[in-house]
């Protein structure tokens, strides 16, 4: 019991761990000492006489609904409440405690008031308090007080399941459908042997509902204790939320249509020794979840769509490829030159041969040297890694899709990277609006991948800026930038700064597909030059929802033309020149187009996600001090 308070309660008084830490997890010391009558914002666990009235919004946790329902059939008073600072509780609409027992005005979601006497009846306190949406007594109940607690509680029921001549950690398990694939083609009455996590479980003596998940699904079990044997119900007692079973039964309906397996035989796979994350809020701390990516996986139900669906589509992707005469190749990831690209590469060494290597930037050169080599369609779905800035859109290891197609031009290949993401979006997406939202489910915005997608020069995009753009001086382009609030440094050449108005006002404001064209030549060393100006090369950049998707060329295939424009780069960002590659083309390379999709980016964009974290399943992080 607790000792009598007011509404200037010393949440150091409380001597007993559990009440303790339910008091501090709940008021964040939020109390005021406010006489005769008026409000705390943020109750507490108070000794109650008199009454109180609790208005439920619904506990989520079905085991306190049904046990508290029984509790209070059974009679009230404080040997039920008593019951109550043991078992959680939720379900009740309304209640009152007429004696002087101690009571948590925290349980379950909802609204409480409570008359406060601090025993001398001189004092009384109105408190109205909004009660968290999680079961926070009730979890704290099950999961233990502290970690080590927590822990040791499961120890303690792991050497249980060992004394009982368990293997708490078993063997092979045969199954013959997922718990997702059981549910989603469900018959009635047939044999089964289905695995997975314990996820939920309902207690109702000695049946027992439970359901088992994977990644890509879940089914619901009953387990009766006649059923079952007692030797088996007794396992079964030792288990928790989290841990790994098989089940061999047969399936039916329960009397509400719920697809079931009724428990013949279980077979304990694998004891989790560390609680699940909440099951309702899932796990929220964005830190955790991209460090701990399992937890987050196994506890939020949107995580694991996104996931499920970047495998679906790099596999949908691969046929799609390959159902138009593509070959998937493996190209080094090991280089000793770090080219195709213009960026800053991860340098490594390598022993027996006493060189420098680099981790590859892009397989554009080596994808090209097959083309050489006869191979007139190819593509490869590859890591590639850039020691450069992490942001919400980028990641220094990131997977991008190249593809090159002999005797094709840019064009071409826009109309095929068209073609794969609408199939995309129709196949995976449900069509070819994609909604994007906040953090709080609130509209962002919807992007239309409606066909056919438009397309305009780059030189058309800056004139919408200032149709005089291309007419001022160097010097005046500068001036500009200042007027239109565009960030340039001293060191950047004439076309980057126009490039620089191009990122900043026109790229991340497109939203709906848009193929730019015709880009400066500077900007693209290994693409074609355009027969009509020199000065543009014959490229497309395709921007979606802000950022860059996908490039396609018109590759360079003249070596001496190739060799001049890689050493004639000048700025801040340059390629670095491969005289492997050149001696490759000097063999003679067939005319073609090429493309690169960034897979993380798209998957973004079709998935919705706002960061590019959300849908790598383990992003880079800085190393915890």
């Amino acid at each position: 019991m607790l000792p009598q308070v007011c509404g200037t309660t010393d949440h150091a008084n409380f001597a007993e761990p559990l009440q303790a830490l339910v008091i501090g997890q709940l008021t964040g010391g939020k109390r005021a000492d406010i006489g005769m009558s008026g409000e705390i914002k943020g109750s507490a666990m108070h000794h109650l006489r008199a009454s109180m009235r609790y208005t439920a919004h619904g506990c989520r946790h079905a085991d306190c609904d049904s046990r508290l329902a029984k509790l209070w059939k059974a009679g009230g008073g404080a040997t039920a409440a008593e019951k109550v600072l043991q078992m959680g509780f939720g379900g009740i609409e309304r209640f009152q405690v007429q004696q002087e027992i101690s009571f948590p005005s925290q349980g379950i979601p909802g609204e409480v008031e409570m008359g406060i006497d601090d025993g001398t009846h001189r004092t009384t306190n109105l408190v109205v308090g909004k009660l968290p949406e999680r079961c926070l007594l009730c979890s704290v109940m099950e999961e233990g007080i502290t970690e080590q607690q927590l822990l040791q509680i499961r120890r303690d029921k792991l050497q249980g399941l060992r004394d009982k001549g368990g293997n708490p950690f078993g063997g092979k398990f045969g199954t013959t459908h997922s718990p997702g694939q059981l549910k989603g083609d469900f018959q009635e009455e047939l044999e089964v042997a289905v695995a997975g996590r314990i996820v939920a479980h309902r207690d109702m003596g000695k049946s027992h509902f439970f359901d088992i998940a994977d990644a890509e699904g879940r089914i619901q079990c009953f387990l009766n204790a006649k059923a079952v044997g007692e030797e088996a119900f007794e396992i079964f007692k030792l288990l928790d939320l989290g841990d790994w079973v098989g089940i061999n039964g047969v399936t039916f309906n329960t009397k509400k249509g719920e697809p079931s397996v009724k428990v013949k035989e279980m077979t304990v796979l694998s004891k989790s020794l560390r609680p699940m994350p909440d099951k309702f809020k899932g796990l929220v701390d964005k830190e955790i979840r991209y460090r701990q990516r399992y937890l987050d996986l196994m506890s939020n139900e949107s995580s694991r769509k996104i996931f499920l669906k970047r495998i679906h589509m790099i596999s949908e992707m691969r046929r799609f490829l390959g159902d138009r005469g593509f070959l998937e190749v493996e190209t080094p990831m090991l280089q000793p030159v770090a080219g195709g690209a213009a960026a800053s590469p991860f340098k490594t060494h390598h022993n027996a041969l006493n060189m420098p290597l680099f981790m590859r930037i892009a397989p554009e050169l080596f994808l090209k040297r097959l083309l050489v080599g006869g191979f007139t369609k190819v593509f490869e779905l590859n890591r590639s890694f850039r020691n450069e800035g992490i942001s919400r859109r980028h990641n220094p290891e990131f997977t991008m899709l190249e593809a090159y197609w002999a005797y094709a031009d840019f064009e071409i290949m826009a109309d095929l990277v068209e073609e794969m993401i609408c199939h995309l979006a129709e196949k995976f997406c449900g069509g070819l609006q994609i909604e994007h939202k906040n953090e709080d489910g609130e509209h962002i915005r919807t992007i239309n991948l409606g066909r056919p997608w438009r397309r305009a020069s780059y030189r058309d995009l800056i004139r919408e800026i200032d149709p005089e753009w291309f007419n001022y001086s160097a010097e005046k382009r500068r001036e500009r930038c200042g007027e239109l609030k565009v960030e340039i440094s001293p060191d950047m050449e004439d076309y980057e700064v126009t490039q620089q108005v191009f990122e900043k006002l026109i790229e991340e404001k497109l939203f709906d597909p848009c193929y730019v064209t015709h880009v400066p030549k500077e900007l693209v060393p290994l693409a074609k030059q355009n027969t009509d100006d020199d000065t543009i090369v014959d490229v497309y950049e395709l921007i979606i929802n802000g950022q860059e998707i996908s490039p396609g060329y018109s590759e360079l295939n003249d070596p001496i033309v190739q060799r001049q424009r890689l050493e004639e780069q000048a700025g801040e960002e340059i390629q670095n020149i491969d005289g492997e590659f050149i001696t490759a083309l000097e063999h003679g390379m067939p005319s073609a187009g090429g493309i690169g999709i960034g897979i993380d980016r798209l998957v973004m964009m079709l998935t919705g996600a706002e960061n590019i974290r959300d849908v790598i399943f383990f992003p880079h992080m800085r190393n915890r001090e």
